[in-house]
């Protein structure tokens, strides 16, 4: 474990002292866990720990979450030095760290992920031996676990009746907002504690601009009309504020309720997945559809790089792929284009997408990627039957007609240095139909 500044952990708190534990919840305002440690508690230390169980399997160390995170963690101590507090922000494995400290109590929110569930639940055992009062709480998403299930208590694994149980929960008490600012006095009053840069973690700075913490209500209005259409600034890009919690998904939902119900419904997909995943954690590596698992996936590593380099010689693919590589972002029509591509022309197995999307993607979320992919590969809960397949051109047709997402990812189409593509679309198709339907006997 490391610590960044003069003072060694032992003197940093007492045992009089509560720790607000900091996750994909990076907001001072309107936080559950939060809420109920400054609520519950008169001397509240957050901290926030860069999990090297988590850092170090990531590859690029120009890495962009990270970097997000990292702004997001400044924002958040420079409110709290402003109010006579700090963060502390620790980088280790969190099992280490917590078999070290010896807090009054610890409060975090909940995280679904197969991972954090063993983290949280290992801490939750160290924590308590110790005497340590372990608490967490709802907050990332509206309806969570079993809150929203069918009347005999089994979980919904079709969309459709989910989201019209989800919506006939719905209340004002679900969607209120946590009013932490009438606590803020119970912050530790202490000195700022050093927050350590990008290089003292491993990583580098970049220069990035992310997408504003800002809700743009002109395009939730028109978002059901406009959503679709990638070469316009038609979707919030609110998802990497989603993901790490830098925005509050109850504040969301309440506009959304008021404004578009098409965006609405793209919040309880949101619920859906993280649902899905806590019910079905062997989602995160086996096909949804056990039956799907026997597909024979061609993975030829070739069309791949292609693929992942935006060479397909398919410019709505190829201008996703490349918007994906040079941003950290992809519109979500041209998702499914790209990973219906993948999974269908080139029959490669979803796993080498999502995982490809979970190195590159800014809003990266176990929960809704896997459930995109296994959506786009027909293996995933309520997804496009198999024998759906994009066609890349009528795709465009519809969603690109003056090919101007195309052109601007794709300088060189209509040139002799586009390629061709690398796959005939009516071969293509009856390929992958011949093969889901042998394996799916």
């Amino acid at each position: 474990m490391k610590t960044f500044g003069k003072s060694p952990l032992s003197e940093l708190f007492t045992k009089r002292t509560t720790l607000f534990w900091f996750r994909r919840d990076l907001r001072l305002q309107d936080n559950a866990g939060l809420f109920h440690a400054l609520k519950e508690n008169e001397s509240v230390l957050p901290i926030f720990i860069f999990d090297t169980e988590i850092l170090n399997k990531l590859e690029d160390k120009a890495e962009l979450r990270v970097a997000f995170i990292h702004q997001s963690l400044a924002l958040m101590q420079q409110q709290l030095v402003e109010m006579g507090s700090s963060l502390l922000v620790l980088h280790g494995n969190p099992i280490d760290i917590f078999n070290e400290l010896q807090p009054k109590a610890v409060y975090t929110n909940h995280d679904y992920e197969p991972y954090a569930r063993t983290r949280d639940a290992q801490v939750k055992q160290i924590l308590e031996s110790k005497g340590v009062v372990f608490k967490t709480f709802k907050d990332q998403v509206v309806f969570e676990k079993d809150e929203v299930t069918k009347d005999d208590g089994k979980p919904y694994t079709v969309f459709t009746p989910y989201s019209r149980k989800w919506k006939s929960k719905l209340d004002e008490e679900t969607l209120k907002s946590y009013p932490t600012e009438n606590y803020f006095d119970h912050f530790q009053k202490t000195k700022a504690h050093p927050l350590p840069s990008l290089p003292d973690i491993g990583f580098q700075e970049v220069n990035f601009s992310f997408p504003e913490r800002l809700v743009k209500q002109s395009i939730v209005e028109q978002y059901d009309k406009q959503r679709n259409f990638p070469a316009i600034a038609g979707t919030t890009r609110l998802s990497v504020h989603l993901r790490f919690g830098t925005v509050s998904i109850r504040k969301l939902a309440q506009l959304a309720l008021k404004k578009n119900e098409t965006w609405l419904n793209e919040l309880i997909w949101r619920d859906f997945y993280h649902m899905i995943l806590w019910h079905f954690p062997q989602v995160a590596t086996q096909a949804f559809k056990p039956a799907y698992d026997k597909i024979q996936w061609r993975n030829n590593e070739k069309e791949f790089a292609a693929w992942c380099e935006g060479k397909t010689g398919y410019p709505i693919v190829d201008a996703g792929m490349r918007e994906l590589n040079a941003t950290g972002f992809m519109h979500n029509r041209v998702r499914m284009i790209t990973a219906s591509f993948l999974t269908k022309h080139l029959l490669i197995d979803w796993r080498w997408g999502e995982a490809y999307f979970a190195k590159k993607l800014l809003d990266f979320d176990l929960a809704a990627n896997n459930g995109g992919w296994q959506w786009a590969a027909s293996s995933g809960c309520d997804a496009a039957p198999y024998f759906r397949v994009f066609n890349p051109a009528l795709q465009t047709e519809k969603f690109d007609p003056k090919l101007e997402y195309i052109k601007k990812w794709v300088p060189e189409f209509g040139t002799a240095q586009y390629p061709q593509p690398i796959v005939n679309h009516a071969f293509a198709r009856a390929r992958v139909l011949k093969t889901y339907a042998e394996a799916l006997k």
